[in-house]
């Protein structure tokens, strides 16, 4: 079994406050839930409004497969407009 942890740190531009942070980061954390079928929530940075911090994980057989979709993940979201990567930690175990 191959389990991949990854840990995202975003910039959200022009965010006033942690309702706009808070409906930000459920449109991050559901459509990355909806697309890829992963655990994803927000771990880090709960009061600070312009910045978050979003863990996934996934589980599978191959390393190859578990790397590919995290990488699919990071690019969905630097592609998504939503906020800026200005960080990011993936680590793969084989248990």
């Amino acid at each position: 079994m191959v389990v991949g942890m990854g840990i995202v740190t975003f910039r959200i531009h022009g965010c006033r406050s942690l309702k706009e942070k808070r409906r930000i980061v459920k449109s991050l954390v559901r459509q990355v839930q909806n697309n890829f079928n992963v655990s994803v929530a927000e771990v880090g940075a709960h009061d600070i409004y312009q910045k978050a911090e979003i863990g996934f994980s996934l589980v599978g057989t191959d390393q190859r497969v578990i790397n590919s979709k995290s990488d699919k993940i990071l690019n969905w979201w630097d592609n998504s407009g939503l906020a800026e990567i200005i960080d990011s930690d993936l680590e793969i175990i084989h248990v």
